[in-house]
């Protein structure tokens, strides 16, 4: 039975903290979530910022992202204040495979991503 306390999270290193210059250094690689029930929440803290980003998390079949595809409704509104922090939150069942994707309009943004997830059953 999952745990309704913070105690009963897994957190997992999405992307750790860089200086991003462009999405691609703004995307982690695919994560592996069927371990985990419930809600995956992705929390994605930046810090200091010279333009903006967005971000959105996709999601796909595979770790080699075979069918690859935008999550609905699994976005982050622009960013472009430094400090600051924010979360995605999906059900556990939205696909195997997940990865975030930080679209960096104007870089560099300092940016990382974590995953607070519950393993086991609900």
């Amino acid at each position: 039975m999952i745990g309704h306390d913070a105690t009963a999270a897994t957190v997992v290193n999405v992307l750790p903290a860089v200086s991003a210059a462009n999405t691609a250094a703004a995307t982690s690689g695919w994560i592996d979530v069927r371990a985990y029930k419930g809600s995956l929440m992705f929390i994605v803290n930046s810090g200091a910022i010279t333009g903006s980003y967005v971000g959105k998390l996709q999601g796909a079949d595979d770790s080699g992202g075979t069918n690859g595809a935008d999550i609905t409704g699994a976005t982050l509104a622009s960013v472009s204040t430094a400090n600051q922090a924010g979360s995605i939150v999906i059900s556990a069942t939205a696909r195997p495979f997940i990865k975030f994707v930080g679209t960096v309009t104007t870089g560099p943004v300092v940016i990382s991503v974590v995953l607070a997830a519950h393993p086991g059953s609900v």
